[in-house]
């Protein structure tokens, strides 16, 4: 009713200078759908989250969609509310959507990717794209501005991590204790490293085009002790299984997420790891990496687990998979530790719903001071083998600090959008869509909502800014 009056008084615009789109909405959730018909692979639909209708309300329309959307089978929605911008990427064919929230459409594949990705961003701003290819093994940057794709050699590349300023990007290894950062490259260093790697700097892994290179992948430790300049900064750094990279509230430090024991390691811990200096944009990159006693000194141990993690100003909420004995085998169980950024010091583990060890869960602050975490394969864990109760989603409330496991168990959880305002969320759980409230967690009617085929994953199209995106 509101929208519609907005629209009878002829507003082009909403809040914050947004453009009211042409379905009137003001509090639209996006949902990627797999396989929605028998004749289509993907599709994207949104709802009215106001009043939690999937139609117009008077029924015409008889559905909300994003038109010129034809990927196959999207899987992830990189959510940019600020920018009135989603991007989508298919898991089927590999693409990469940008949506357009103002117009409620997209343009189709932004292109430049090397077969089906494990882990792709887009800045904020679309000048480049980030892919982890684990399949062609390697990290590929599409550079929007002009630059073209360039295909970095990395064997066992499977996440890449980007800042919210797009100024910095980060790349890991399975089963390896090492980071890798893109550069690119100023005129005179593409001429310096044009003569093949023996003229690339000691801490480059690949240049591309290796005749004339626009980009380089360096290793964060460089074997030989030596920055991607060739000065010397102290021993080799060490990491355990790192996989993922979240930042600071000023930009300026990215916190490294040591995976240990759910991927393979030894010890999970995180290491914030300065920016500065691993800048990819052009001839931006300053300082000198730090040393390896520098580092160590400031790692922070997790023993339950770092598989993913949120930033909240001065807190970091911490997630993964600590593994215990339980009725004479070794089982993961949940947790959730809450590290306080100012004294970088850990809370005791706080028991969560099981995962998938390593696995993408999926992190999300919402209103009432409420964190929600999603899980996959959460009835492989502890829980599950001591008769617990379970179920894939889990309410933190951040100020009394208690936990809510959100029952039945009705499948993975892969997405969650937070409906700020409005005290409540919207889920991906088992293929379908519910709707929480986020007072006290309790399941909300979410007859009007449902979808057609698999929804994977969700989010708030009208949200304040974009930290309302959940955390890949």
């Amino acid at each position: 009713m509101v929208s519609a009056a907005m629209a009878g008084c002829g507003k082009t615009n909403y809040f914050a200078g947004r453009v009211l789109p042409p379905s009137g909405l003001t509090n639209r959730v996006l949902i990627a759908i797999q396989n929605p018909s028998a004749f289509t692979k993907g599709a994207l639909t949104f709802v009215d989250a106001y009043y939690d209708i999937r139609a117009g309300f008077k029924g015409t329309p008889a559905a909300f969609s994003i038109s010129g959307y034809s990927a196959a089978l999207p899987a992830s929605i990189q959510n940019m509310p600020e920018e009135q911008l989603g991007a989508v990427y298919g898991s089927g064919d590999g693409s990469l959507d940008v949506v357009d929230y103002s117009k409620e459409s997209t343009t189709g594949n932004s292109g430049g990717l090397n077969g089906l990705s494990a882990s792709v961003f887009v800045t904020r701003n679309q000048a480049y794209t980030f892919a982890a290819d684990q399949g062609a093994r390697v990290l590929t940057v599409v550079d929007h501005t002009g630059g073209g794709s360039f295909p970095l050699s990395l064997p066992g590349v499977y996440r890449v991590s980007v800042n919210p300023g797009g100024s910095f990007a980060v790349a890991f290894v399975q089963n390896s204790n090492f980071v890798y950062y893109p550069q690119k490259l100023t005129a005179a260093q593409t001429n310096a490293y044009s003569g093949g790697p023996s003229t690339w700097p000691k801490a480059a892994v690949d240049c591309e085009p290796q005749n004339l290179p626009g980009w380089c992948l360096f290793q964060a430790q460089s074997p030989d002790a030596t920055d991607s300049t060739g000065n010397y900064y102290g021993a080799p750094l060490v990491f355990d299984r790192p996989i993922k990279a979240v930042f600071s509230a000023d930009g300026g430090t990215a916190y490294v997420l040591n995976c240990g024991p759910e991927c393979g390691g030894s010890k999970a811990s995180i290491t914030p790891m300065p920016v500065a200096p691993m800048l990819f944009l052009r001839g931006q990159g300053s300082g000198a990496l730090p040393t390896n006693s520098a580092l160590t000194t400031a790692t922070i141990a997790i023993p339950g687990g770092a598989s993913n993690a949120l930033v909240d100003t001065t807190t970091l909420f911490v997630v993964g998979q600590q593994l215990q004995a339980v009725q004479g085998q070794m089982l993961f169980a949940g947790e959730l530790t809450v590290v306080n950024l100012s004294s970088n010091t850990a809370s005791s583990p706080i028991p969560i719903s099981d995962g998938a060890p390593g696995a993408v869960s999926r992190l999300l602050i919402a209103d009432d001071t409420t964190l929600w975490i999603g899980m996959t394969k959460c009835t492989n864990g502890v829980r599950a083998a001591t008769g617990l109760p379970d179920g894939c989603l889990t309410m933190f409330n951040t100020a009394k600090n208690s936990v809510t496991t959100i029952l039945p168990y009705i499948g993975d959880a892969t997405g969650i959008a937070a409906v700020t305002g409005l005290h409540k969320i919207y889920t991906a759980e088992g293929g379908q869509v519910y709707i929480y409230s986020t007072v006290d967690g309790t399941a909300m009617d979410n007859q009007y909502v449902t979808v057609t085929g698999t929804a994977y994953d969700v989010a708030y199209m009208d949200g304040a800014s974009d930290t309302n995106n959940t955390v890949y």
